[in-house]
């Protein structure tokens, strides 16, 4: 009867949200409603799912978000919730969140009002900016923004498109759905253990640096990016919501950089690429005992079929971290002076008319040994590795335009399983506790609304 109550509590939040939504009405659907109201385009022109984008989709990221079409004179505004409920094989000690039990938890997981549209459509200026309140931290937060300047021109007869980008995420700025910004999973549990260890691409920094980048796209082809990052004082990425505590800070800039080659025939697109990023790090903000540095160099590639029937769309990335840790073990932090971490990821999933969808992903997480920096993640092991797999089927009904009394309502509902093999170092036993990586299996579904 509590679980009943509590998922009826939870549900009532999106439910308010349908309500307003029905007042503002307007004619077309996409991933971010704004966007459909701009361009008078379904959500399937822009996106295979979401927030995979198709050709068309890259096209209005890259030219500033500033794509017309459509009749609405409505301010590009946009919101989107997500109710989810978490299991895993075990319970966690303590309960998965303050104020969740230990397991089986309904959440509202997410909450986000997005800006995404033009700013000065003329000029070619857009922006996707997003603010999130998420229940299992009790928190609003300024979430990824992407605000971009574009200009498309022709040179010897071969078109260019060339822009810059501001933005608050390594890799947010990019097209495809390799880099770690929009990599696979693009929805997961907030309320599961998850393994501790990343790249610093891998979203160890997102939302408490800001970054500007210049990029070009010659003859929908080549694609090439550089630019780079600073950290947020503290008191900025505490204003903007983020949780500050034992944050690190880069000293200077960390450049990041990206190349890709996407030649396209009929329905079928090829992505081959690399990216990186590199940062002199004051690991907690100390100072004085030099810095870490850390130097991410990742690969990635691409294939996507997309017909109105049938679509099949495949990524696959690895992410090579070369780690000189000068601070961390002049500081005792660590047992090596250099270490490394590798990352790999794949996925591929199938749909039919753009509505069903069946995904089945792999990842994992290997380094070198280090007792020391590993102590609290990886205690038995001193190992960051970690291996897993995912899969996840979704029903997306409102794909090619939502329902005749709320046409622009997008909606997806998943349920998705993760299980482990390897988790923080070890397979069993893996926190000095008696958990095993099983015990962090995780069936999670959900229930996505855009409107």
């Amino acid at each position: 009867m509590v679980v009943e109550l509590n998922f009826l509590r939870r549900m009532a939040v999106p439910a308010a949200f349908a309500a307003f939504a029905l007042l503002l009405a307007v004619p077309s659907a996409m991933a971010l409603p704004s966007y459909a109201r701009q361009t008078g385009q379904q959500c399937a022109a822009c996106h295979n799912g979401f927030p995979e984008l198709t050709p068309y989709g890259r096209l209005f990221k890259l030219n500033g978000y500033v794509f017309g079409g459509g009749q609405s004179d409505l301010p590009p505004l946009a919101a989107m919730i997500v109710e989810d409920y978490t299991h895993t094989q075990a319970g966690q000690s303590g309960g998965a969140a303050a104020h969740y039990g230990p397991n089986n938890n309904f959440s509202l997981n997410t909450a986000s009002l997005f800006y995404g549209g033009r700013i000065l459509g003329d000029y070619g200026l857009g922006a996707f900016a997003q603010i999130t309140y998420n229940d299992p931290s009790r928190s609003f937060h300024w979430d990824n923004t992407d605000v971009r300047w574009a200009h498309a021109t022709t040179i010897e007869d071969h078109e260019i498109v060339f822009g810059v980008s501001v933005n608050n995420n390594p890799s947010m700025s990019d097209v495809w759905n390799t880099t770690p910004a929009w990599r696979y999973p693009f929805q997961s549990s907030s309320l599961a253990p998850t393994p501790a260890n990343k790249t610093i691409i891998e979203g160890a920094y997102s939302q408490q640096v800001l970054g500007a980048s210049a990029y070009a796209f010659w003859n929908r082809l080549v694609y090439a990016e550089a630019g780079a990052y600073h950290t947020l004082p503290p008191d900025a990425i505490s204003a903007l919501g983020i949780a500050e505590s034992g944050s690190d800070s880069f000293s200077g800039l960390a450049p990041y950089w990206r190349l890709a080659l996407q030649p396209q025939w009929g329905p079928n697109a090829l992505e081959i690429g690399t990216f990186g990023m590199a940062a002199n790090i004051n690991p907690g903000r100390v100072t004085g005992f030099g810095t870490d540095n850390k130097t991410d160099l990742g690969f990635d590639a691409q294939y996507q079929y997309l017909t109105d029937e049938h679509s099949i769309s495949a990524q696959a990335s690895w992410i090579s971290e070369h780690q000189h840790l000068n601070s961390t073990f002049t500081q005792a932090g660590s047992s090596f002076l250099n270490d490394q971490l590798h990352s790999f990821n794949a996925k591929t999933t199938y749909s039919y008319e753009q509505t069903y969808y069946g995904t089945l992903a792999y990842s994992r997480i290997q380094g070198s040994g280090d007792p020391t920096l590993y102590a609290s993640s990886a205690p038995t092991a001193g190992s960051p590795n970690s291996d897993w797999w995912t899969a996840e089927v979704a029903y997306m009904p409102f794909n090619h335009g939502g329902p005749s009394f709320w046409p622009w309502l997008n909606m997806k509902l998943g349920l998705q399983y993760i299980w482990y093999t390897k988790f923080n170092g070890a397979s069993s036993n893996y926190d000095g506790n008696g958990r095993n990586a099983s015990d962090n299996n995780t069936l999670y579904a959900y229930v996505w609304f855009a409107f």
